[in-house]
């Protein structure tokens, strides 16, 4: 079958556009067709129709989402605003009708599209396109309008009229994916809807992440210290990602490293006096405010950031005569993910750190805790609770943050607990959370 798998960017190193990914990679190893529809993704990608009007970053949405949910103004009709917003979901049901007819594609799965509330001009445009055309459809859902703050008090009641409507809608043609128990509670109790639980995975009986003549320069390429102790952040940054409390951690982990001077690492570094605990930012800076708040926190607590963003791409390539690094290669540079996350609608970055075979610092966020923790991974918890300072920031006890931090620098000192650790999340993920698990549940619901 032809396969469109719709979303606002693609070929990107966000949790949706990754599993995407995971999801072709299967779907055409099944035998079918795939084809991307998104705002952006890689134009060498000959599978992938664009449509402008869904770009993360449109600047007709932007200003659509700042006038339907942040700053509002008396001044600003709702007719008007409704009038934009019709507009432009037609010229997006226009193209994505378009899309489904010129490439006979017999199933559509939107990701996202149909419960994040970010254009809510593309949420009505795909429900009416799946209406008028009839075509099967199974909407994945990664994250809900009613998880985020953004979207929790709209400035007009249209704009609430529209996410219960869209997203998601209801229609016999439509079949609904999440990728937690939480997400299939919720909407259960809010529409009524019966949806299937396919968790995030990732190919944890495939290949391996090793150094190679590729990345063997990486560290010098970026001017990281050889002595360098690096904790990665992978994710984007967002405020819902709790870096601050990894910063915290780290800020601890200073102040005792004159505990454990001279001792040896688990890969036989030496810690010294020049010994650096680095925090190193790989994923995209989607919030300037936060961003610079983050580098505030991290100067007062005596804290070297390093952001390698952007010598960090989706894929290896060449840019302005540099080297760009896959996100795996950013992997491979760390001695510790930090993954301190207060909300995912699962976390992929957590399979990630566990396939590239590294120990985790983690905040148990509430999917986690429902689901993911069960398993018995093993990991340096944040624990579950946090509070918000004056200048929004987070926090946690620091009883938690000092212990935490003697988890770290124990698990660092000590080679076999260092080497357990990875090796006992590698095998339940690899039972659990691999490919296999995906094929199955994926050829059960695309027939």
């Amino acid at each position: 079958m032809n396969i469109g798998m719709m979303h606002f960017r693609t070929g990107e190193t966000d949790g949706v556009s990754l599993e995407m990914d995971k999801w072709r990679y299967v779907l055409e190893k099944q035998g079918h067709h795939v084809i991307y529809i998104a705002g952006s993704g890689h134009p060498t990608d000959q599978n992938l129709r664009i449509i402008q009007e869904l770009h993360y970053k449109n600047p007709i949405n932007d200003h659509i989402v700042n006038k339907a949910y942040a700053d509002y103004d008396p001044d600003y009709k709702a007719e008007k605003l409704k009038n934009e917003i019709d507009e432009y979901a037609y010229v997006i049901e226009e193209k994505l009708i378009n899309i489904i007819e010129d490439e006979k594609i017999d199933v559509l799965i939107p990701n996202n599209v149909l419960s994040l509330g970010w254009n809510v001009g593309a949420g009505m445009a795909t429900a009416k396109a799946i209406q008028k055309t009839g075509i099967q459809a199974i909407a994945h859902h990664h994250d809900f309008h009613w998880e985020r703050e953004l979207y929790s008090s709209p400035n007009y009641e249209f704009i609430g009229d529209m996410l219960e409507t869209y997203f998601p809608p209801r229609y016999e043609n439509l079949d609904h994916v999440v990728i937690n128990g939480i997400a299939k509670g919720e909407l259960k109790k809010r529409y009524g809807i019966d949806a299937t639980i396919v968790p995030n995975v990732f190919d944890f009986e495939g290949m391996s992440l090793e150094q190679d003549t590729y990345n063997v320069d990486m560290k010098e390429a970026l001017e990281i210290p050889k002595n360098a102790v690096i904790f990665l952040q992978a994710t984007r940054i967002v405020e819902r990602k709790g870096i601050e409390l990894a910063i915290d951690v780290i800020s601890k982990m200073n102040e005792e490293k004159h505990k454990i001077m001279g001792k040896t690492l688990y890969n036989g570094q030496r810690i010294t006096e020049e010994t650096e605990f680095l925090l190193v930012f790989a994923g995209l800076n989607e919030s300037e405010d936060y961003y610079s708040k983050l580098l505030k926190h991290a100067e007062l607590k005596g804290v070297q950031v390093l952001n390698i963003n952007n010598r960090i791409d989706h894929v290896r390539k060449e840019r302005n005569q540099k080297k760009i690094y896959s996100l795996w290669d950013a992997y491979l540079l760390a001695d510790f993910i930090t993954y301190p996350s207060l909300l995912e609608g699962f976390g992929n970055q957590f399979l990630e750190a566990i396939f590239a075979k590294k120990p985790l610092i983690l905040y148990e966020y509430p999917v986690f805790e429902d689901y993911i923790k069960g398993f018995g991974f093993e990991y340096v918890s944040l624990g579950n609770e946090h509070h918000q300072k004056e200048n929004a920031l987070v926090t946690v006890s620091s009883d938690v943050v000092n212990k935490c931090a003697d988890e770290v620098i124990n698990t660092l000192l000590q080679s076999q607990t260092y080497k357990n650790m990875i090796q006992k999340n590698y095998q339940i993920c690899k039972e659990y959370f691999s490919y296999g698990t995906l094929e199955n549940l994926v050829a059960s619901l695309v027939k």
